[in-house]
């Protein structure tokens, strides 16, 4: 339950800021927005804020005049002053405010009310809880208005469509940056400078079968903290301590858990490369924290580091695709990113701040691909649409349709795919349920 209340908070936070990026830039280019719902429609609830202006009249004001006189009593001059009140009512403009509620998906697109009251931009909960939109005038249908999508400069247009995704690489970076604020473990291999890395050591990721460090009893997760002579060594010095002593038994100190041993290996030497190993895949991990200034440098950094990293990963599964490899594990839909929430959940606080900076980036990535129903779909046909000679305009809707009907169903698959993956972890779940 726990998991399930975890995951149900990150996909809040990601949908909302990714459709606050677009309500924003849309209010700020003059468009009005109808709704703001967080998943997608049949609406379960939605509020809307009503106001109206109007003249009331005003407190008694006083206007105070003094009129001075000059006279003359008995040859000398006598100067008196005489106080004149005038008081009026003004009328003063006061602004009216008040709340209602829709229950269901009952259609309003009102702007004014018979009795004057303007409408405003409705926030509503869906039903379909994986998603979020933000209704724009003058998207779905013609509108000549000058508050409607259709009117605004093309410019304004792409603005909106790509602040979602904008939104969604900031918060990544607002993320990844409190991490560095807060300490983020993460692997140091390549940093020259570890002046701000605390509880640095050498991690064993995998050992190989039939190799020295697993025939010694090396296991996943142990920290080497001593090899030979070196105490807290470097990756680059311990790999190349253990080939410059490849004929030697060297001694490795280990750390696992709260237990610390020694145990003595002799490297083998490996044909592809004739240097020497033991047979590990090792990562040099470190928890990395910043002074803020230069962790909002290092966040955002990070941010487009990422973002490549994934277009790359997309490339190599789309090309996998055609090559007839099929997704295999590397797609996992909702319920996969819920099981591994969970396991990151355990993991601890600030590893559940970078995955979430992940999921924030991949989604900012799959949202700006030039695919029906997604921004860059929607940026696609923009651009299309400026070649007056070309009517895109007329099946712009009819993509939009199709390609939201076949992301659902992909999410349907991936779903059936994930269930089957994680079953065990299901009869686990309505065990302790029912």
């Amino acid at each position: 339950m726990t998991t399930l209340i975890i995951f149900i908070l990150i996909l809040g936070v990601l949908v909302l800021s990714h459709e606050f990026g677009h309500f924003i830039a849309a209010r700020k280019s003059g468009m009005r927005v109808y709704e703001f719902g967080f998943g997608f429609p049949p609406r379960a609830v939605g509020i809307q804020r009503l106001t109206r202006k109007r003249l009331v009249k005003a407190a008694e004001s006083e206007d105070i005049e003094i009129k001075i006189n000059e006279s003359e009593i008995n040859g000398e001059s006598v100067i008196t002053e005489t106080i004149i009140d005038e008081k009026r009512e003004i009328d003063v403009p006061v602004i009216e405010k008040k709340w209602r509620v829709f229950w269901g998906n009952v259609e309003n697109t009102e702007e004014v009310t018979p009795d004057g009251w303007e409408c405003g931009t409705i926030y509503s909960i869906n039903w379909i809880p994986i998603g979020g939109f933000v209704r724009v005038k003058g998207e779905e249908k013609e509108n000549t208005d000058a508050d409607s999508f259709i009117m605004a400069k093309t410019w304004k247009k792409a603005i909106m469509i790509v602040a979602g995704v904008t939104m969604n690489i900031i918060l990544a970076g607002i993320l990844l940056s409190a991490s560095y604020m807060v300490g983020l473990p993460t692997m140091v291999d390549n940093m020259t400078d570890v002046s701000h890395v605390s509880d640095r050591s050498i991690t064993i990721m995998q050992t190989l079968p039939g190799k020295p460090a697993e025939l010694a009893g090396l296991k996943s997760d142990d920290k080497i903290l001593q090899v030979g002579n070196l105490v807290e060594p470097r990756l680059s010095e311990m790999q190349n301590y253990v080939d410059t002593h490849k004929a030697e038994e060297i001694t490795f100190v280990i750390k696992r858990g709260e237990e610390t041993f020694e145990k003595k290996i002799t490297p083998i030497i490996y044909e592809d490369t004739g240097r020497g190993g033991i047979g590990v895949s090792i990562a040099e991990i470190g928890t990395v924290k910043y002074p803020w200034y230069l962790a909002l440098g290092h966040g955002f950094v990070d941010t487009f580091v990422y973002i490549k990293e994934i277009f790359v990963a997309f490339a190599l599964l789309i090309a996998g695709l055609f090559a007839g490899k099929g997704a295999g594990d590397a797609v996992s839909g909702p319920i996969g990113i819920a099981v591994m929430t969970g396991q990151v959940a355990q993991m601890g606080f600030i590893y559940l701040m970078q995955f979430t900076a992940i999921l924030s980036l991949n989604l900012a990535v799959i949202n700006i691909l030039p695919l029906p129903a997604l921004d860059g779909g929607r940026l696609l046909f923009l651009v299309l649409n400026k070649f007056k000679k070309i009517p895109f305009a007329r099946y712009e809707q009819r993509a939009h349709a199709v390609g939201f009907i076949l992301l659902m169903a992909l999410v349907v698959v991936v779903t059936v795919k994930d269930i089957g993956n994680f079953k065990g972890i299901f009869i686990d779940f309505f065990k302790k349920v029912f």
